[in-house]
């Protein structure tokens, strides 16, 4: 299931470049110049996950950071720091106001990708195409085969939806995530 990625980048090229590797990553990109633009966007629709930029025009990135983490509508969304600022006091700023990571500039789109990934399987698992495993049976949803003691368990296509959505949400509830 792709994830909808708020890209908050005043830097056009930048951004469309983000944007470009979202989208080869399977994932639905949604762009913002700036803070207040990204709150427009905030109000049709809520990402699952946002990538921010620290020196942005009018409300800077860590200021934007700290009011979706006070709002009880967007606080619960991961953010990506994405920023030329690398010192350490920068990085624990970020973080402290609630990022759920920090990456600096430059940075390979690999390890961009790696670290989308990460916050996605921590915070809603059914946003990844790692398996799931519960009590013994194990879900790919990339070759959407089941097996439960090495042994493939065929259902039917409608069953196996089924049994996604519930191993999704069983694997969050485990976690304590979106439970």
């Amino acid at each position: 299931m792709p994830a909808n990625i708020l890209v908050v980048e005043d830097e056009p090229a930048i951004q469309e470049l983000l944007a470009l590797n979202i989208t080869q990553a399977g994932h639905n990109a949604m762009r913002a110049l700036s803070a207040e633009h990204a709150q427009e966007l905030l109000r049709e629709a809520m990402p699952d996950l946002i990538l921010l930029d620290w020196m942005l025009p009018g409300m800077n990135g860590l200021e934007f950071a700290r009011k979706l983490k006070s709002d009880t509508l967007t606080k619960s969304i991961p953010i990506i720091m994405l920023t030329a600022r690398g010192d350490e006091y920068d990085k624990v700023r970020g973080l402290e106001v609630g990022a759920d990571d920090y990456v600096t500039k430059p940075f390979s789109p690999r390890e961009l990708n790696a670290r989308i990934k990460a916050v996605l399987r921590r915070r809603a698992p059914q946003m990844t195409d790692d398996p799931i495993e519960v009590s013994g049976l194990r879900l790919d949803p990339t070759t959407h085969r089941v097996t439960g003691k090495d042994k493939i368990i065929d259902l039917g296509l409608l069953s196996l939806d089924c049994y996604t959505f519930l191993c999704q949400m069983l694997s969050a509830c485990i976690r304590g995530v979106n439970c």
